[in-house]
């Protein structure tokens, strides 16, 4: 069975507090054999990092404050963030970024939570897990103050148009696909980025419970999202991509595996 590396699995959600462990199980059955756990806030970073260190050699974690929650931001969050973020479990930073779509937080707030992050992730030598809705100006201006000074960066779930991915490449940001590119009415624009992201820098995730591939044959009543779908998006990704399965699976997992420090 080709092994997957699943980026971006928010499994310390409550929609997993039921299976959670079965969730892995059959993550495990479909090939997906590793994983990262995305930290979402302090607590959440700390509640993945637990979990992640059960089993090192099958998850690794990431530890941040999602824009949703910069106001939360403070000097004991900084503290809180840096003292996680030694933990061997931790692969990166984040999720970090800036998100005017929904604006849960105040975009001052936002833009200073980010900064923050970067300059801790510059400090301990630690690469980015990103997030960005309807921010670019602003994300890639302030991304780009850290830029050279991080090892490196993963754009997770993106989102954006031929435009954006050009800019985000032209700063050696790797990318995340998740089953956004299943939705054939909002995923246009990141179908027809597909071929232009080089391999050597891309990424593929579920975002799991959230953004369930809409093709699935079979979805679930709950519409959960699960990383045991992983395998699905892949293929999706061949067929835009015009490349054998086995190729894609083994770059997309060989370039997470050194960039979560598997």
């Amino acid at each position: 069975m080709i092994e997957l590396v699943d980026i971006g699995v928010n499994l310390t959600h409550t929609r997993f507090n039921n299976d959670r462990d079965d969730v892995v199980k059959r993550a495990a059955a479909a090939g997906v054999t590793k994983m990262v756990l995305t930290g979402t806030s302090i607590t959440e970073s700390e509640t993945a990092a637990l979990y992640a260190a059960q089993t090192p050699p099958k998850f690794r974690s990431t530890a941040g404050v999602h824009p949703h929650y910069a106001s939360e931001w403070d000097t004991q969050a900084l503290v809180r963030l840096r003292e996680l973020a030694i933990r061997p479990v931790i692969g990166a930073i984040g999720e970090t970024g800036l998100d005017y779509n929904r604006d849960f937080s105040p975009r001052p707030a936002q833009r200073t939570a980010f900064a923050a992050q970067l300059g801790l992730a510059v400090e301990l030598g630690y690469p980015v897990f990103l997030h960005q809705r309807d921010a670019e100006t602003d994300f890639l201006a302030i991304l780009n103050e850290y830029r050279a000074e991080l090892p490196n960066a993963v754009l997770h779930c993106f989102t954006g148009d031929r435009a954006f991915l050009e800019r985000c490449l032209e700063i050696d940001l790797a990318i995340g696909v998740t089953g956004w590119l299943c939705d054939e009415r909002r995923g246009q624009a990141l179908r027809a980025c597909l071929p232009a992201i080089p391999l050597a820098r891309l990424m593929i995730e579920t975002d799991a419970p959230f953004l369930i591939p809409k093709d699935l044959p079979e979805k679930p009543k709950d519409a959960r999202n699960e990383p045991a779908y992983l395998p699905h998006i892949l293929q999706q990704i061949t067929v835009l991509r015009d490349e054998p399965f086995e190729t894609i699976a083994h770059a997309t997992a060989a370039n997470s595996i050194e960039f979560f420090g598997f």
